[in-house]
């Protein structure tokens, strides 16, 4: 039998990321739900287990380099290898702003959280997703970071997403001939804390995509950007 794939989501306590943690364990991977606030990672992981899914919780702050250098310290003790690393974890505090009034710190702090968080997870996981027969780094972004559709309003989310996307070509390309493939997705409009009551889409259509990078064979693409399984326009 082959080996059971092991996986990392951030952000995985609610919304999306747990979406994701929940479609991985049905699909028997074994699956790091990771979350910055501990007493709401353990609800999530005990949720799952309600439902019969086995997932395994470390806290983490993305933000954070002694907290990620501890999961890389975990997930070396105890799987000596990882084979996903799905990057989920985001914020966005400015809706309704304007790109000529958003507070720089709201700015700052979101490029701390959806861009170098997840830049400081793959150089720190790199090692262990490299010895993984399959490694694969998903970079869940949103279609209001494409250029070809850019437009004005939430100018700090946009940013952040589209440095996302840049980053998600630069490593796929890094990674070229390593077997780790790197693409990034737009999961859609879903019904989540950030997306609101009235999206179009269900958690577990959200999750979809990327689980389906996150499982893609050997002969998969890298360094795309998609939905609903689909390519998208940079």
């Amino acid at each position: 039998m082959p080996e059971q794939k092991i996986a990392v989501v951030t952000g995985g306590n609610k919304g999306i990321g747990f979406g994701i943690c929940r479609v991985l364990a049905m699909e028997g991977v074994r699956t790091i739900l990771t979350a910055r606030d501990v007493s709401r990672g353990e609800i999530a992981k005990e949720q799952l287990k309600k439902e019969g899914l086995e997932v395994v919780f470390h806290p983490l702050d993305v933000a954070a380099q002694d907290s990620i250098d501890s999961l890389a310290g975990f997930l070396t003790r105890e799987f000596g290898r990882l084979d996903i690393l799905i990057n989920n974890a985001a914020i966005r505090k400015d809706a309704g702003m304007a790109g000529l009034d958003v507070p720089i710190e709201i700015v700052r702090e979101m490029m701390e959280i959806n861009v170098y968080g997840p830049l400081m997870l793959c150089q720190a996981l790199a090692p262990l997703l490299k010895k993984s027969a399959a490694g694969r780094i998903v970079n869940v972004s949103s279609g209001m970071g494409s250029l070809a559709g850019m437009g004005g309003g939430s100018p700090a989310y946009r940013i952040t997403k589209t440095a996302l996307n840049a980053m998600t070509k630069v490593l796929a390309s890094e990674f070229r001939g390593t077997g780790v493939l790197v693409n990034c997705c737009h999961p859609g409009w879903v019904r989540t804390d950030m997306g609101g009551r009235g999206a179009s889409k269900s958690i577990d259509e959200g999750a979809d995509t990327p689980v389906w990078l996150a499982l893609l064979p050997k002969d998969g693409p890298t360094g795309g950007y998609f939905q609903d399984r689909k390519p998208m326009p940079w």
